[in-house]
């Protein structure tokens, strides 16, 4: 199944997402509906709230009065802390039990208030962030009976503009209307979320694209650091670390729209057990690829044996190559960029390589011919990058 996270600030609209979504076919976990259901009467977890905060949280029916227990933790650091451990747990539990009663080809869209806040964006396949103008979002809130001034506190409480950009795969604008917002969501949907979900079920790649040379974004940091931190969370105590590698590490670089990350790992015995989590998380594995083109320095192939997985998303294209600690191709692939980022003059001259390389191969998806077509300049570009590492002290 695909896992979506939804998220939004209050007020943003993020329910009438969800509704599209849920009526496009997705399967909606409410975090918030969740939350009142382990509290309901009967369940251990009024039991443990009234046995931590009192009879006094419980209203004449003996249901949990919500304004009762808020008075009770706002502004109480300690309160708040135990009021969680007692829910967090139980919804957790009952989101996985969820998750796992959806069809295995589902999209599951799992709508969190607090998921830029409580660092859940890497559990995901795909964030979307629902976003509206402050204006429209203190409007909505007023319209719903708030005070002014407590609809803008409550914004102003939760995470900020920046926190959610950094996590959002996705960003929907919904302050125009509602036929708008809609159309976006039926677009992506159709777009992007379904094929999503068949490349991760059956472990594939989308389809290729003819190499082609794009102005810099200044998106692609953030873009590797979401896709880094799906990765890390998938493969934990197996990566040693994980890197933003490639033309697109390199600021104001031109390049192809592909984020190359390396994942370095203690053995190829690890690599090749990372099939299975990596491909669940959305990066499946390309089986026919196993090493890297040898160079004269280290001319045993078998030093540069590596796996490659590629990113199951139709609206990200990235690679993942996993690679051995200390091998050859481990330590190139960091010298590389390292490099042209500190050489002008060398990355002017790879710019120039990649735009001929680029326009001879317009028509061809086949990124290896690409590649293999540059082999030739990074042999003899190589010694010069190892002497400016030995020159400048660079240890990767």
């Amino acid at each position: 199944m695909l896992r979506v996270g939804l998220s939004g600030g209050i007020g943003s609209g993020k329910s009438t997402v969800a509704r599209r979504l849920v009526e496009r076919g997705a399967v909606l976990i409410d975090s918030d509906v969740l939350a009142r259901e382990v509290v309901q009467p009967g369940t251990p977890g009024l039991a443990e709230l009234v046995e931590r905060f009192g009879e006094d949280i419980l209203d004449a029916d003996g249901a949990l009065n919500r304004p009762a227990l808020a008075g009770k933790v706002f502004g109480d650091d300690e309160a708040r802390a135990d009021l969680n451990a007692i829910t967090h747990p139980k919804i957790r539990d009952l989101t996985a039990e969820r998750m796992a009663q959806a069809p295995a080809d589902a999209v599951v869209v799992h709508d969190v208030p607090l998921l830029v806040e409580v660092g859940y964006a890497p559990n995901y396949h795909l964030v979307l962030i629902v976003d509206a103008a402050e204006p429209d979002r203190v409007r909505r809130l007023i319209d719903r009976g708030l005070a002014e001034d407590d609809a803008r506190a409550r914004i102003a409480a939760q995470a900020t503009t920046e926190q959610r950009r950094e996590v959002a795969d996705v960003w929907l604008d919904n302050s125009g209307s509602v036929d708008a917002v809609q159309a976006q969501v039926d677009a992506l949907w159709r777009d992007r979320l379904v094929p999503f979900e068949e490349n991760v079920r059956l472990r594939r790649r989308p389809p290729k694209r003819a190499p082609r040379l794009v102005d810099p974004d200044p998106e692609w940091p953030r873009q590797a650091r979401r896709l880094i931190a799906r990765v890390e969370r998938a493969a934990g105590d197996k990566a040693l670390r994980i890197d933003h590698i490639g033309s697109t590490s390199v600021p104001g670089l031109p390049a192809k729209d592909i984020i190359d990350l390396q994942l370095t790992v203690r053995s190829l015995a690890d690599a090749d057990a990372l099939a299975g989590p990596l491909g669940e998380a959305g990066f499946p594995v390309l089986p026919d690829i196993l090493g890297d083109t040898p160079h004269t320095f280290a001319p045993d192939p078998a030093l540069w044996e590596k796996r490659v997985h590629v990113s199951a998303d139709p609206g990200r294209y990235a690679n993942l190559h996993v690679r051995v600690d200390g091998t050859p191709g481990q330590r190139v692939a960091l010298l590389f960029p390292a490099w042209l980022r500190a050489d002008e003059a060398a990355r002017d001259e790879y710019l120039a390589l990649k735009r001929k390389v680029a326009a001879e191969h317009a028509a061809d998806p086949d990124h290896g011919a690409y590649a293999d077509a540059k082999e030739p300049w990074f042999a003899e570009a190589l010694p010069r990058a190892w002497r400016w590492a030995e020159s400048t002290g660079w240890a990767g």
